[in-house]
């Protein structure tokens, strides 16, 4: 949940009013939080200093809870508060959970910085529960204010080459993503905007909330719905895909 682009953004002098914590939903997950009835087991990928556990934490306090983080700072932040903190690189490294064994994952702002996108969502996939929760949180190359700089030639702003962040996200890319790789394998329960450059938040809401496709942040509550074997490896072999992603577990 660390963004380069955000510490960048709130140096801005134009964009001075904006509230960059929005960028990272804190509405939006709570929203989607209250609509969840149970959860004995969550996990937080890229987990940064712990902020939607606590989320997790206050709304089921009898739920294990793990987090997985590479950053020193953050997994020394995590332990201290108690969290079980696991840290792998969840581009080449097992998630240590069994089958079928979690009922909530969350991926707030952490998939725009990985390449092996297939990989990570077989070992998500592989842990979910049938019928848990997939939370996703990305930045989105679709929103209003990337396609006005496109007209006038301005490169996305969640995808320069000098930042961190190496994919891009829109809503239906992502969800033909799934699609694709995990046929009728996830449902869409509900999709939302947080932020809206480069309005303050009083209008950032709002507008978020009537036009979710054009937000910075784009939101993804989504629920396993049948059986899963291995079929995001797969994907890359089937469709000849000419880059070495990571396809053996």
């Amino acid at each position: 949940m660390n963004s380069p682009y955000a510490g960048s953004c709130a140096k801005s002098k134009l964009l001075k009013f904006v509230d960059h914590n929005e960028t990272y939903g804190l509405c939006v997950i709570k929203g989607y939080l209250e609509r969840i009835s149970s959860v004995e087991s969550a996990v937080d990928l890229g987990a940064g200093i712990g902020r939607d556990l606590g989320f997790i934490k206050t709304k089921f306090p009898d739920a294990s809870l793990y987090a997985v983080e590479c950053m020193h700072d953050n997994i020394t932040s995590l332990e201290n508060k108690g969290i079980k903190t696991y840290p792998i690189n969840i581009e080449a490294g097992i998630l240590p959970f069994q089958d079928e064994s979690i009922d909530l994952f969350i991926c707030n702002q952490i998939l725009e910085h990985t390449k092996e996108l297939f990989f990570i969502l077989h070992e998500i996939t592989r842990s979910l529960k049938i019928g848990g929760i997939l939370i996703v949180g990305v930045p989105n190359v679709a929103s209003l204010h990337n396609r006005i700089g496109l007209l006038f030639g301005k490169h996305p702003t969640q995808a320069k080459a000098c930042s961190a962040h190496i994919r891009c996200f829109s809503k239906n890319d992502f969800l033909l993503f799934l699609q694709e790789c995990f046929p009728k394998g996830y449902s869409l329960n509900s999709f939302d905007g947080s932020q809206f450059y480069p309005f303050p938040r009083f209008l950032s809401r709002p507008l978020a909330r009537l036009f979710p496709s054009m937000a910075f942040s784009i939101f993804f509550l989504l629920q396993k719905t049948k059986e899963y074997k291995s079929s995001f490896l797969e994907y890359p072999i089937k469709a000849s895909l000419e880059t070495n992603f990571k396809v053996n577990p």
